[in-house]
């Protein structure tokens, strides 16, 4: 199965909301608008020739220069051809909220929590939206790029040292 024929399918069934195709490198990645990314998994579950039946991995992403900053990340796998792909989606900081993919993938299920539990993704639909790693009373989304990576506060060490 050719990359066209995958691009060819998915503009031909959803046009506008195609906003970006990337096929330079080892997987084939179509960034879609937000309110049709549940209808593009389930077209390419449910397509006959495309067959992505296997959800590899779902994750939260942010870019914090972005005009949409948070984003999901799916890949699915289609085992019969051995073809992978890759799908974006973008969303506002203001009202991160992406309709779940969990009636279509079980394994969805923790994907998506642990996107809401470090990004703050919020999944609409979802059986179970709360945190799986981190302490239910935390008031923000630690993988988000907004914090520092070090206490600027600490006196004990010379950044000398780390190339700085």
């Amino acid at each position: 199965m050719e990359n066209s024929l995958i691009i060819g399918k998915l503009t031909k069934r959803f046009r506008n909301d195609i906003l970006f195709v990337d096929d330079s490198s080892d997987m084939l990645t179509v960034t879609v608008s937000h309110e049709v990314i549940h209808e593009v998994i389930r077209f390419l579950m449910d397509d006959e020739t495309l067959n992505f039946n296997f959800l590899t991995t779902l994750c939260g992403i942010h870019y914090p220069e972005n005009p949409l900053p948070l984003g999901v990340v799916y890949h699915m796998h289609n085992f019969f051809q051995n073809r992978r792909i890759r799908i974006k989606t973008f969303l506002p900081l203001e009202n991160p909220s992406v309709k779940s993919i969990t009636d279509l993938f079980q394994t969805a299920n923790w994907m998506e929590r642990e996107a809401y539990d470090f990004y703050g993704i919020l999944f609409e639909g979802h059986p179970n939206l709360k945190r799986i790693l981190n302490m239910e009373n935390m008031d923000y989304f630690p993988m988000r790029k907004e914090y520092p990576l070090e206490d600027a506060t600490r006196k004990d060490k010379d950044d000398r040292f780390f190339g700085r």
